[in-house]
């Protein structure tokens, strides 16, 4: 997902309560750029915008962009955390078994069908995370 329409990620960030700072832009323009990316990706991209950034750096910035709302993380079981730039609009996620590339995947009816559970158990549920798994195109036609 991309900025909202006429606001810079300056403006975004400024208006999320947080400082701007040339390696938050990389890092948001990064993410958005790519798909689903890891920690070290995301180091590379910023360091290949601005130069020099500590991975530490990097984590903190994630963690202060995602309590923004501004990126998602994602943690697909056995996988290190990944985090992309579509936010706010409760897709799901495609996972490939074999070389662990995730792609989005859609609610399948209407706006917010995951959000109405079987029980709820008496919880307010306002989001739902649901990962499918399987073998992507790639490594289908590998394995045949």
């Amino acid at each position: 997902m991309t900025a909202p329409t006429g606001q810079t990620i300056a403006e975004e960030l400024r208006g999320a309560g947080l400082r701007v700072t040339a390696a938050r832009v990389a890092l948001l323009e990064t993410v958005r750029g790519g798909n689903h990316l890891g920690v070290e990706d995301i180091a590379s991209g910023i360091r290949d915008r601005v130069g020099h950034v500590s991975l530490q750096a990097v984590y903190e910035a994630l963690h202060a962009l995602t309590a923004a709302g501004l990126v998602r993380r994602i943690e697909p079981a056995g996988s290190p955390a990944r985090f992309e730039g579509r936010v706010g609009d409760n897709h799901h996620h495609v996972v490939c078994r074999s070389c662990g590339v995730v792609a989005d995947v859609d609610c399948a009816v209407g706006e917010v069908p995951c959000l109405t559970a079987s029980d709820a158990h008496g919880f307010q549920i306002d989001e739902a995370e649901v990962i499918y798994w399987g073998r992507c195109p790639s490594c289908s036609a590998t394995a045949s």
